[in-house]
């Protein structure tokens, strides 16, 4: 079991009903997509952190990691977008030379991908809030109640069934590949991945029908149906949601406005 999904059965929030915390999710990450300002960008991350770590009792250094991945992605993606190639030197605050052409960073370019940055690990600082606090088989009963097609929810949930196959299967062939010095240089390192990809995707499709055919065996016809928790909405969560999310909008319009 992925740590994440360990933390998602077992968090401080686990009791709260999952549409609340859909709700709050949708409502947050809606903000972060629309906001325009850089200390808005900055509260979301700052309140998804406090609501992980705080309220649901997430350890901070697992957190502080999970947001260490996203966050070198889009460090790269951002300072591409930043980069402007022109003749013209003049409105560069950074540039190098490349022949008769300028290769550096605008004030505006600056601005743009430090908001573009901040906005996006808002949006992912949501997401982890949904998978750290909710069980996927809650998310699934939140969609079907949502009434989203059945295809979609079922589709959800074979996907998110083999991102595990994909990484067990994955670790079973690393460590076959380590054990016979399948890394010990570049070169090599290069030909055990392509193997190991191959191999990962192959035997992930025979998993795949493997788990079909079992279905069918069982008379599956297209629904997979599952135990639904009877708790009902708490009235001062929702309105606690609601009044968090409406100062920020207030915040967001104040600091910088929404598009």
């Amino acid at each position: 079991m992925l740590l994440i999904d360990h933390y998602a059965y077992n968090n401080k929030l686990v009791s709260v009903h999952p549409g609340e915390k859909c709700l709050f999710f949708a409502l947050t990450i809606s903000l972060c997509l629309s906001i325009t300002s850089v200390v808005a960008s900055l509260a979301v991350i700052g309140l998804m952190a406090g609501a992980i770590v705080l309220l649901a009792g997430v350890p901070w250094r697992f957190y502080l990691k999970l947001m260490l991945l996203p966050g070198a992605f889009l460090i790269v993606g951002v300072i591409t977008l930043m980069l402007t190639l022109t003749r013209e030197q003049q409105g560069l605050i950074w540039f190098t030379g490349l022949g008769p052409y300028a290769l550096g960073f605008t004030s505006h370019s600056l601005d743009a991908g430090v908001n573009l940055f901040l906005r996006s690990l808002g949006s992912v600082s949501c997401l982890y809030f949904l998978s750290l606090t909710t069980p996927m088989s809650e998310i699934v009963s939140v969609l079907r109640k949502l009434r989203v097609p059945a295809l979609v929810v079922e589709l959800t949930t074979f996907i998110y069934r083999f991102i595990f196959v994909l990484l067990e299967v994955a670790g079973k062939v690393y460590v076959a590949q380590s054990c016979r010095l399948g890394y010990k240089n570049l070169s090599t390192g290069f030909n055990s991945l392509g193997r190991l990809v191959v191999s990962m995707f192959l035997n992930s499709y025979v998993n795949s029908q493997n788990v079909y055919n079992a279905l069918v065996a069982r008379c599956y016809t297209g629904n997979l149906p599952g135990v639904e928790d009877n708790r009902s909405f708490s009235r001062r969560n929702v309105l606690l949601i609601l009044a968090v999310d409406g100062l920020l909008a207030t915040g967001s319009l104040y600091a910088g406005g929404i598009l």
